[in-house]
């Protein structure tokens, strides 16, 4: 890889793959393309602002014209698709939303990938694409091989994006690469999510509100885990091949809830159950055999200590996140860079 294009890169996943590039890959030049939506902030990539072979630019990915200009402009050679809007709630509310980002950005970074002869397309998907698993089948995994069945319009989005790229491979022989990962957390992961939801909750003496009984089980991925599957995948993984990327970590949403209390010193008082999500998938397992054995990967961090981790994280960056409680953080494109929008 001699030039990297991160679409996405200003979100959770995306900037800590961003930064681990960085680190990893030092001769690789890496252009970050985010929208700065709601959940785009660039005060967390202002680190890799200091970066002489990191640049960034704000964009769409429908935006066809702006796409192919891009793409002209910066002769990548990879890219890497985490550009996505990725919160099932906000799914049922405006699922138009997740359908044009999700589905036809896709199509149109593909076209962009095909009319410029790249080398790599990466695109990173879910394991929520193959809906969920009983609880009482402790037995049962997703792999690659699992039918895709969504439960969701986030997940039907990412699942028609992901057929949308196998589809190009096979017709264009665009050559592609597919990821499906599990929960991730760890920095920099915006906090209307679950874990940091209940961490930045927690530290404000707020109800942690928790769907249902917090019975719903999910397979934890330490996000550094993650991104170094990813370049794994871009450097030995098989073209036109689907890699599901799990943490075998399983835990209840209340487990984890719990242990985040259990980390600040705080007692259960603040546990506020509510009216479960329509819809709301019971279980997600991963069977990450496939990495294991084609690619040598294997999840390093363990859910105890990530979640320690990760805790610290949000005691050690207040700033961060009480910018984005605040809302403050949409400014931050005009003040860390001069742009007014």
């Amino acid at each position: 890889m001699k030039k990297l294009l991160v679409t996405g890169g200003a979100g959770f996943i995306g900037s800590n793959f961003i930064y681990y590039m960085l680190e990893n890959h030092k001769g690789c030049k890496v252009v970050c393309l985010d929208k700065l939506t709601y959940a785009g902030n660039l005060a967390t990539l202002a680190p890799a602002l200091e970066n002489e072979n990191f640049k960034f630019v704000k964009g769409d990915i429908t935006d066809r014209e702006f796409i192919y200009q891009l793409f002209e402009k910066e002769g990548f050679d990879t890219v890497v698709n985490f550009a996505a809007e990725s919160h099932v709630d906000r799914s049922i509310d405006t699922p138009e939303v997740f359908l044009k980002t999700n589905v036809i950005g896709t199509s149109v970074l593909l076209d962009a990938f095909n009319k410029y002869g790249i080398s790599r397309f990466h695109q990173v998907s879910t394991d929520e694409v193959y809906g969920d698993l009983p609880l009482d089948r402790p037995d049962l995994f997703f792999t690659e091989k699992t039918p895709i069945q969504t439960s969701s319009p986030y997940s039907a989005s990412k699942a028609s994006a992901d057929m949308l790229v196998m589809a190009y491979c096979r017709t264009y022989g665009t050559p592609v690469t597919i990821s499906r990962c599990s929960n991730n957390y760890g920095p920099y992961h915006f906090p209307e999510k679950l874990i940091p939801l209940m961490i930045t909750n927690a530290l404000a003496n707020k109800p942690l509100p928790v769907y249902g009984k917090g019975e719903n089980v999910r397979d934890w991925l330490y996000v550094t885990d993650h991104c170094r599957a990813i370049d794994m995948i871009l450097q030995n993984g098989t073209i036109g091949e689907v890699y599901n990327v799990g943490g075998h970590n399983e835990r209840s949403n209340i487990e984890v809830v719990r242990t985040v209390l259990k980390v600040l010193g705080k007692d259960d008082s603040l546990i506020n159950f509510v009216t479960d999500r329509p819809g709301h998938d019971m279980r997600y397992a991963i069977d990450a055999t496939k990495m294991h054995d084609e690619l040598s990967w294997q999840p390093l961090v363990k859910f105890d200590d990530g979640i320690v981790k990760t805790v610290n994280w949000y005691l050690e960056n207040r700033e961060w996140w009480e910018n984005i409680l605040s809302g403050e953080y949409l400014n931050n494109y005009k003040k860390i860079i001069g742009y007014n929008d």
